[in-house]
């Protein structure tokens, strides 16, 4: 299995190349040049199984086990869920009126992140360990990516982490997940900008090949195609879960609703699907609603600007994972999808050409919903089921009370994913008229030591983040050199 970049002007990666990278050279996303397609009978037999399960068979198929070999594969992902509070990793809930909610949160920092950055971490080490190499992984967060990358690698003595939060801009509790992490290898910047603001000075880092390569940096955001990978397998598990039957021909559709912000659930989604597997996808989305302009009229243009909301990690403005979706939709056309791409970033406005909007339109649906809607959604929810949704999930839930009350249900059953437990957003719940029960060791995060460095207005970001990262170089070659 080999990688290649969206845009086209990358040499092509194995694997571990792709793991490594974050974006490709040429600024494009790697995807994997061809896709295996699953046949009824595969479909089948996965079908019984559970979402470790189901992931291992997944990753199987994207990692030559020339480079991990399948028994270190399988212990590699069984050590990576060990630390889910759930005995299934991850659990449907089946609630009234043909309500299905996948929580995807049981997961250390109870968001769905964990899934896929425990397995990522557990790659990286694997890697590394083999090679004796050390390497630098910068993270700019609207919330969650933060505090589950922390929680993947913390302690890794081959792996130091930089994180870019949004001070002001994502929950208490998911800051307090970040900054009472004082491991040796942590180091948490908050940032007097938004998540798109901070993404600026990555980027600009990113940018820069020679320094990359000399300071072996990587990127644990979901550009990385690992987290896209595993996050696949939450689209199988909804489906087999979910649908009526296996017995029939063909496989009955299943509608996965994804609340999404940089789309990374999305792609995953469409991955599948291309693969074979029988969803219908309805992305959702909350005021920041790039990728429904997309859908509904093809209009990928930024808004003036980043609107709060209660579904605050989905405060985005640039899903780049848009981009992975665009190439797979235009026959892997990698200088299509170039074109479109720098035509983007030169202009920030696009008009998407008539037969990718038609491809796309005719693979997702989607709908934006605005914060009155969202409290209305948790209210609702726990009125009629005692069960309390994150107003993320709740942005996915209201798509499906819209349709009731239209009267008009969907003739297949669908499932929304739900990305974090209500727990980490308190706000959310006082806005919407409820009360929380917060589990104990969130609570402990109040009491804890924290460690943050501030990157202000006015302040050269860019500089700030080189400097921290040539920092950690020295100290590591300081330490390698005492050791021989």
């Amino acid at each position: 299995m080999r990688y290649v970049s969206t845009r086209g002007m990358a040499p092509r990666v194995d694997f571990e190349g792709a793991l490594f990278s974050g974006y490709a050279p040429d600024g494009g996303l790697f995807m994997p040049e061809e896709l295996p397609q699953l046949d009824t009978e595969t479909l089948r037999k996965w079908s019984t199984l559970s979402y470790p399960g189901l992931v291992k068979e997944l990753c199987a198929l994207f990692i030559d086990p020339e480079l991990i070999p399948r028994d270190d594969l399988h212990d590699l992902i069984d050590r990576a869920f060990r630390r889910f509070r759930h005995p299934e990793v991850v659990h449907l809930s089946r609630l009234r009126n043909g309500l299905n909610v996948l929580e995807l949160w049981h997961g250390v920092t109870y968001a769905f992140k964990d899934l896929s950055l425990c397995c990522t971490g557990q790659f990286l080490q694997y890697f590394l360990e083999k090679r004796k190499k050390h390497i630098t992984v910068v993270v700019g967060t609207s919330g969650d990516t933060g505090s589950a990358a922390i929680e993947s690698v913390q302690g890794a003595k081959n792996v130091d982490i930089i994180v870019l939060l949004p001070k002001g801009h994502c929950s208490k509790i998911q800051e307090l997940q970040m900054t009472t992490v004082l491991k040796e290898n942590v180091h948490v910047f908050g940032v007097e900008g938004n998540s798109d603001e901070l993404d600026e000075p990555i980027k600009a880092v990113f940018a820069d090949v020679g320094f990359v390569k000399e300071h072996n940096l990587m990127s644990l955001n979901s550009i990385n195609w690992s987290r896209v990978l595993v996050q696949m397998a939450h689209h199988f598990f909804a489906y087999f879960r979910c649908t009526p039957s296996m017995e029939t021909d063909p496989l009955p559709l299943v509608e996965v609703v994804v609340p999404t912000g940089a789309g990374g659930n999305l792609a995953a989604g469409c991955i599948a699907q291309k693969m074979g597997l029988p969803i219908r996808l309805v992305a959702t989305v909350n005021h920041n609603d790039i990728i429904h302009r997309t859908i509904q009229r093809g209009d990928f243009s930024l808004a003036k600007a980043i609107k709060p909301t209660l579904a605050s990690a989905m405060d985005i403005q640039v899903p780049y994972n848009m981009e992975r979706i665009f190439w797979l939709l235009s026959g892997s056309d990698s200088q299509a999808t170039r074109a479109l791409m720098e035509q983007f970033e030169r202009s920030q406005d696009l008009r998407l050409p008539k037969e990718l909007h038609s491809q796309l339109s005719a693979a997702v649906t989607s709908a934006c919903v605005p914060d009155e809607a969202i409290t209305r959604t948790m209210a609702r929810c726990w009125e009629q089921n005692r069960y309390l949704l994150c107003p993320h999930s709740a942005v996915a839930v209201t798509y499906h009370y819209h349709q009731m009350d239209r009267r008009q249900p969907s003739s297949n059953p669908w499932c929304c994913l739900a990305p974090a437990s209500a727990a980490k957003f308190p706000e959310a719940v006082l806005a919407a008229g409820l009360t929380l029960e917060t589990p104990a060791e969130i609570r402990a995060l109040e009491s804890k030591e924290t460690r943050c460095a501030p990157m202000r207005r006015g302040d050269d970001w860019t500089l700030i983040l080189r400097g921290a990262i040539e920092g950690l170089s020295q100290q590591w070659r300081g330490r390698a050199q005492s050791s021989t």
